[in-house]
């Protein structure tokens, strides 16, 4: 089953760029992802388990690199924009 997630971070801390650009490029170092990124959220589409699995090590790597931070998730199963 095709997933879309739109997805928006919110880093608690000064430097709330360089978190978000490091967490956008990781999620397109993932090929079997298509990523697109706006100015207020980035758009993950792929196949469920393949979403579910990189926003999982994502968002522990994001946590163990930067720190804390917020985010909101849209998530629209059988939705492919692409």
């Amino acid at each position: 089953m095709i997933l879309t997630v739109e997805l928006s971070m919110y880093p608690l801390n000064e430097n709330y760029v360089e978190p978000i650009l490091a967490f956008i490029a990781e999620l397109n170092a993932r090929k079997e992802l298509t990523v697109n990124t706006t100015a207020t959220a980035t758009t993950v589409t792929g196949e469920y388990e393949s979403v579910m699995l990189a926003l999982t090590e994502l968002f522990l790597w994001s946590h163990q690199k930067h720190g804390k931070a917020i985010f909101v998730a849209k998530f629209i199963p059988g939705f492919d924009p692409r």
